[in-house]
Formats: structure tokens, sequence, C-alpha cells
């Protein structure tokens, strides 16, 4: 749900805030990091393999 999608004027605030809040750890994280983080599909893969050295695609397949 989008921040101004919320249904009441308290969802809307307590979304923009969080919006708020991850935009400024994300530059906080960048500045520590000293580049930009990966965004999009790029983000995802990043993440996903991180926890264990596998990428989501190779997650997905049925073990045999």
């Amino acid at each position: 749900m989008g921040v101004d999608q919320a249904p009441t004027k308290r969802g809307r605030k307590s979304a923009r805030d969080l919006h708020e809040s991850t935009a400024k750890e994300e530059k906080k994280v960048e500045a520590q990091k000293g580049s930009d983080l990966a965004k999009g599909a790029d983000r995802f893969e990043e993440r996903s393999r991180s926890s264990d050295g596998r990428s989501a695609g190779a997650k997905q397949k049925p073990k045999r």
C-alpha cells in the first residue's frame, strides 16, 4: 500500500514517517559503506545471496 493510500489520516502519517526514516537509514548506510546500495532486482539478489550464498533462483528450484 502506498503512503497516500492508507485509509486513515493516522495511517498516512505512519507510512510517511516510515518512508522518511527508511530513506534516512539508507543514506546513513550508504555513507558508511562508501557507495550506493543496490536497488530493485539487484538488491533482491544481493540480499538473497548474502543470507546463505545461494541465489534466489537456486533456492526456488526443487531438490530431487
